[in-house]
C-alpha cells in the first residue's frame, strides 16, 4: 500500500489551531456569540452580474425610442436596412406570466413599435396535462425601393419617390385544444392572413431618356397589393404502443386583387399610365397525417402523406390610360391589353414520404427515404383583347398540366475511426409531365402573332452524389473536407407544336435536351492555437456547365450555353484576450462569373460577374460590473458594373457600403437596464452614378424593466 504523504504548511496549521481553540471556547460557553461575522455571500455569476443581481425576475417591459438623419436615397436605405424614420418608438418588448392556480398559467407578450407599423400581441392559457387556449396578432411593415433605372449617356434619372413603398403583413391566429402527456391530443386553428399596401416591381415602363428613338424600360413600377385569406385546421395525434401518429386537415379561403403599375414615357407629351389588375378568389382543401415507429431502439420508421385540392376563379386586365385604375377608353399609340380577363383553374397534388433510420452499429447510420408527388391541373381563360384604338377581338384559351415526382435519397454516416466523422449522400429525382396550352393573344388589323399550339412531354433525372469527412487530428485543430457532383438532364419530346421554324414563338420548341451539370469542392479548417484564440479559414470552388441540343429539325447543332466558375474564401478570428473583453472579425472574398456564347458575338451582352469581398469586425467589452459596450464595423465592395448603356442592357453591382455601430449597456439596478446605440450607414452606388447613395445616422434608446 503507498504511504500517504504529509506536507507541512504553517499557515494552514495556524489556521487549524484557531478553529480549534474557537470551538473549545464556545464548547466551553452557556451561550452564543453573537458578536461573530456574518458568512458573506456566494459571488454573482456573470449571468447574475449581466441581469443586475441573484434574484431571478420572470417578466420585464421594455421601452424604446430612436430615430434616424439621413441624406441622400432615402427609400434605398428603408429597402435594406428595414428602418422608415425619421422617428419610431413604443413598447420594444412586455412579457407578463403568473399562475392562476396549481396547475394554469397566464402569459402575455406584447410589442408596439409606432410608425414602424410593428406590433404583436400574444395571449395564453395553458393547463398542464389538460386544455389550452391561445390567442396571437402580429403586423409588420416592409420597405422597397420603387425607384427605376439610370442612363448614363443623358445623365436621365427616374425616381419614384423620397420614401420606400410599405407593405403591411400580419396573421390574427385563435388556437385550441388539449395537450396530454398520453392520450389523444387535439389542436384548432383559426388563422387570418392579410397583405396590404404597396411593392417595388421591376417590370419598369419603356422610356425615351435622351428624347430620341432610343427605347429603353427605366420608368418604374410598383404593385399595389390587397390580399387576405382564412383557414381552419384541425390536427389530432396520438401514441398507440410504439407508434406516434397524426392526422388534420385545413380548409382555407382567399381573395388576392392586386396590380402592376407602370409609367410609360414619363415627361413625354405620349407619357401614358398602364394598369395591369391580377385578382384571384381560390378554394383549398387539405388533408395529411404521419406516422412514427420505433422498432428497437436503433430502427425507426416514419411516413406521412398529404392530398390538397386547389380551385380558382381569376380576373384581370391590362389598361392604358391618363391615370392608373381607370376605364378602358380606346387610346391611339396604345400597346397590346386587354379586358374582361376571367378564367378558372384547378389544382389536385398527392405527396407521400417514407423514411428508415438504421443504426446497426453504434458508429454506423443508415437512413433511406423515398418521397413521391403527383399534380395534375387544368386551366382556361377568355378576354377582349385591344390595341390602340382598333376594334377590340375576343380571345380564348386553355391548358393542362400533369407532373410525377420521384425522389430516392441514402445517407450513410460513420464515426468508427479514431477522431474520423464520414458521411455521404446519394440523391436521384425523376420527373415526368406533360404540358398541354391553346389559344392565347391574337392580332388584331394584321398587327401581333397567331397563337399557337404546343404539347410537351418531358422528363427530368436529377443525381447529386455528395461526400464529407471531418477530423480532429489533435484536440485544437479540425479539418472539415467535402464535395458534390449534381447532373441535371432535362429531354422534351413535342407531340403538337403549330409555330413555324421562323417564329419568333419558336422558342422553346426547337430545344430536345439540356445538361446542369455542378461540380462543388470545399474545405474548412478551425485552429485553436490558444485557448483564447480560434481561427476558422474556409474555401469552396464550384464549376457548372449548361449543354444544350436542339432538336435535328432545327438545323442547330449542340452548344455549351453557359459556363459558371464561383471561388468562396472566408477567414474569421474569434479572440478572448481577456475576460472582460472579446474580439471578432472576419474576411470574404467571392469570384463569380458566367460566360455565354452571346458575349463573343455582341457587346450588348456581357459575361455576369459577381465578384465581391466583405470586412466585419465585433467587440464586445465589459466596462465593470454594471456597464458593457459592444463595437461593431461592417464593409462590402462589388466592382462588377460595366456601363453599356448604348448597345445593351447595363449590369452588375458596382458598390461599397460601411455600417458602424456602439451600443453602451448600463444597470441602473437590479429591476432597470438602459441602453443607447448610435449608428452610421453609408452606401455609394456606381450603376445609378450616385442617385441611389445615403447616408444616414441612426439613434437608439431602450429600457428594461422587470419585475
Amino acid at each position: 500500500m503507498k504511504p500517504t504523504c504529509f506536507r507541512y504548511d504553517k499557515q494552514l496549521a495556524l489556521r487549524w489551531i484557531s478553529l480549534l481553540s474557537c470551538g473549545v471556547a464556545a464548547a466551553a460557553s452557556a451561550g452564543t456569540d453573537t458578536n461573530a461575522p456574518a458568512k458573506a455571500p456566494p459571488p454573482l455569476t456573470p449571468e447574475q452580474n449581466f441581469e443586475g443581481g441573484a434574484k431571478t425576475y420572470n417578466n420585464w417591459v421594455e421601452f424604446s425610442t430612436g430615430g434616424i438623419i439621413s441624406t441622400g436615397n432615402k427609400s434605398n436605405f428603408q429597402q435594406q436596412h428595414q428602418f422608415s424614420g425619421p422617428a419610431f418608438g413604443g413598447i420594444e418588448g412586455l412579457h407578463y406570466g403568473t399562475n392562476l392556480n396549481k396547475n394554469t398559467t397566464f402569459t402575455l407578450d406584447a410589442r408596439a413599435i409606432a410608425y414602424e407599423h410593428d406590433y404583436k400581441l400574444k395571449l395564453a392559457v395553458d393547463r398542464e396535462n389538460g386544455p389550452y387556449l391561445h390567442l396571437s396578432y402580429r403586423q409588420y411593415r416592409t420597405w422597397t425601393d420603387g425607384d427605376g433605372g439610370y442612363f448614363s449617356p443623358a445623365d436621365a434619372n427616374f425616381p419614384l419617390a423620397n420614401n420606400g413603398l410599405g407593405l403591411d403583413r400580419g396573421s390574427l391566429t385563435l388556437e385550441t385544444g388539449v395537450k396530454r402527456e398520453t392520450g389523444l391530443n387535439i389542436a384548432v386553428k383559426y388563422t387570418h392572413n392579410f397583405r396590404e399596401g404597396e411593392e417595388a416591381s421591376t417590370s419598369w415602363g419603356d422610356t425615351h431618356p435622351d428624347f430620341t428613338s432610343t427605347t429603353r424600360g427605366l420608368s418604374p413600377s410598383y404593385q399595389a397589393i390587397h390580399e387576405h385569406s382564412d383557414s381552419v385546421q384541425v390536427d389530432l395525434t396520438d401514441k398507440i404502443k410504439s407508434t406516434y401518429l397524426g392526422l388534420g386537415g385545413r380548409v382555407e379561403y382567399g381573395h388576392l386583387s392586386d396590380s402592376l403599375n407602370i409609367t410609360e414615357y414619363p415627361n413625354e407629351p405620349v407619357q401614358q399610365k398602364i394598369t395591369s389588375q391580377q385578382g384571384t378568389t381560390y378554394d383549398l382543401g387539405e388533408v395529411h397525417g404521419f406516422t412514427e415507429t420505433w422498432f428497437k431502439p436503433n430502427l425507426v420508421f416514419s411516413s406521412g402523406f398529404s392530398y390538397s385540392h386547389l380551385e380558382n376563379t381569376f380576373f384581370g386586365s391590362r389598361i392604358t390610360g391618363s391615370g392608373f385604375d381607370v376605364g378602358y377608353v380606346p387610346t391611339s399609340g396604345a400597346g397590346f391589353g386587354y379586358t374582361n380577363l376571367s378564367g378558372t383553374s384547378r389544382l389536385n397534388e398527392a405527396v407521400m414520404d417514407l423514411n428508415l433510420l438504421y443504426r446497426p452499429t453504434p458508429n454506423l447510420t443508415i437512413t433511406p427515404s423515398f418521397r413521391l408527388q403527383k399534380e395534375a391541373s387544368d386551366e382556361t381563360a377568355s378576354g377582349i383583347e385591344t390595341l390602340s384604338d382598333f376594334s377590340t377581338t375576343p380571345f380564348n384559351a386553355n391548358g393542362a398540366t400533369g407532373n410525377l415526382d420521384a425522389r430516392e435519397r441514402l445517407d450513410v454516416s460513420y464515426k468508427g475511426l479514431t477522431n474520423w466523422v464520414l458521411h455521404s449522400t446519394m440523391d436521384f429525382t425523376e420527373v415526368t409531365g406533360s404540358l398541354d396550352q391553346y389559344g392565347g393573344l391574337v392580332p388584331i388589323s394584321g398587327i401581333g402573332l397567331s397563337p399557337v399550339a404546343s404539347g410537351i412531354d418531358g422528363q427530368n433525372f436529377v443525381q447529386k452524389y455528395a461526400a464529407g469527412a471531418r477530423w480532429y487530428p489533435t484536440r485544437r485543430i479540425t479539418l472539415d473536407a467535402g464535395g458534390y457532383y449534381k447532373l441535371d438532364r432535362y429531354r422534351y419530346d413535342y407531340s403538337t407544336d403549330s409555330a413555324p421554324n421562323n417564329s419568333p414563338v419558336r422558342y422553346p420548341g426547337y430545344l430536345a435536351l439540356q445538361r446542369f451539370a455542378t461540380y462543388d469542392g470545399n474545405l474548412r479548417l478551425t485552429v485553436r492555437p490558444l485557448q483564447n484564440l480560434t481561427l476558422s479559414s474556409r474555401y469552396e470552388y464550384q464549376w457548372s456547365t449548361i449543354h444544350t441540343m436542339p432538336d435535328g429539325l432545327s438545323g442547330l447543332s449542340e452548344v455549351e450555353s453557359a459556363q459558371m466558375r464561383t471561388h468562396i474564401l472566408a477567414q474569421d478570428a474569434t479572440w478572448v484576450p481577456w475576460s472582460r473583453l472579446s474580439l471578432q472579425a472576419g474576411f470574404s472574398y467571392v469570384l463569380s462569373d458566367t460566360h455565354t456564347p452571346a458575349s463573343d458575338v455582341t457587346q450588348a451582352i456581357l459575361d455576369a460577374r459577381n465578384n465581391y469581398w466583405t470586412v466585419n469586425f465585433t467587440s464586445g467589452l465589459v466596462l465593470n460590473d454594471k456597464t458593457d459596450l459592444d463595437v461593431s464595423y461592417f464593409y462590402y465592395q462589388a466592382d462588377d458594373f460595366s456601363d453599356i448603356a448604348l448597345s445593351g442592357v447595363p449590369y452588375g453591382a458596382g458598390a461599397q457600403e460601411h455600417a458602424v455601430t456602439a451600443t453602451l449597456t448600463r444597470r441602473i439596478s437590479e429591476k432597470i437596464r438602459l441602453s443607447l446605440k448610435y449608428g452610421y450607414f453609408r452606401f455609394l452606388d456606381a450603376p445609378s452614378a450616385g442617385n441611389a447613395d445615403y447616408g444616414v445616422h441612426l439613434i437608439y434608446a431602450t429600457m428594461r424593466y422587470r419585475f
